[in-house]
């Protein structure tokens, strides 16, 4: 073991693990002549366009705490999956890094049977910039079957903002459409997902000019814990406790769960789905 790589050097340790599991004739480097596996130090630190003197300073747990921009050039190089990088994030700079916008067409069967777990509760998974991927069937009943709608217009601004019946199930619609807003810019951002939102900014603009003013007013909230009243066309009055949480490995989903506030809703909710 090298000297400089001591016990609470996990950095380092995470590090030479790492590019210790990686085939050198993957990445066109020659296998011949190597006293360990994996790659080399230099080698990593050219697929990652670091200095090679910098990446080693790195894995001896010298010159300081690296980049957040280095870090992602490693784990591109060390072909890190989300929650490696995820982890090498936490190791080098003590915080997870920022979230990262992705399309994804759906979830894995895991996450769809936590979803089915949880009711009669409504609960969904949508992306950073507000697409659902994935839903019970309590949310078809309580609110909308994304199921009956193309998959490019499975999103929440626009059930929202261009749906009678998002409008028709809110007390306050207004109040709701401007939390929406608010908190979408957030997540949007977050991500870093600008390119994705221009177009779907650019038509809601079009199509309503509520969401245009909304949008301009630049009125950022936070998810926080709220609760949500709706007019149910069945059932009537309800109230829901509104949780927003993130997904383990996939830091650009959410799970948004509306969990019914009385035993009584719960139980409505129950008989509509069954």
């Amino acid at each position: 073991m090298d000297k400089h790589v001591t016990s609470e050097n996990l950095l380092g340790i995470y590090l030479r693990d790492r590019r210790g599991k990686l085939d050198p004739a993957a990445f066109g480097f020659s296998p011949a002549r190597r006293r360990t596996a994996g790659l080399r130090r230099e080698e990593v630190a050219q697929r990652a366009n670091i200095s090679p003197t910098w990446y080693t300073w790195l894995e001896q747990g010298r010159g300081g705490a690296p980049s957040a921009d280095v870090l992602d050039r490693i784990a591109r190089a060390l072909m890190l999956t989300d929650i490696e990088r995820e982890h090498l994030f936490l190791l080098g700079l003590g915080h997870p890094p920022e979230v990262r916008y992705r399309k994804d067409d759906g979830v894995t069967p895991r996450l769809q049977r936590v979803l089915d777990a949880l009711e009669p509760t409504p609960a969904l998974i949508r992306t950073a910039i507000w697409d659902v991927v994935a839903w019970n069937r309590a949310v078809a009943v309580m609110s909308m079957d994304y199921g009956s709608l193309p998959p490019e217009q499975r999103n929440i601004l626009r059930f929202i903002f261009l749906d009678p019946r998002a409008r028709a199930a809110q007390y306050d619609w207004e109040s709701v459409a401007r939390f929406v807003v608010g908190a979408f810019k957030i997540d949007a951002a977050r991500a870093g997902a600008a390119a994705e939102v221009e177009p779907l900014v650019a038509q809601l603009c079009q199509l309503s000019p509520e969401f245009k003013v909304m949008w301009r007013d630049n009125d950022i909230r936070s998810h926080g814990e709220t609760v949500k009243h709706i007019k149910h066309p069945v059932l009537g009055p309800l109230a829901f406790e509104y949780s927003a949480f993130a997904v383990d490995g996939r830091p650009d989903l959410s799970m948004v769960i509306y969990n019914p506030v009385t035993s009584a809703d719960l139980d409505r909710i129950r008989s509509l789905i069954e």
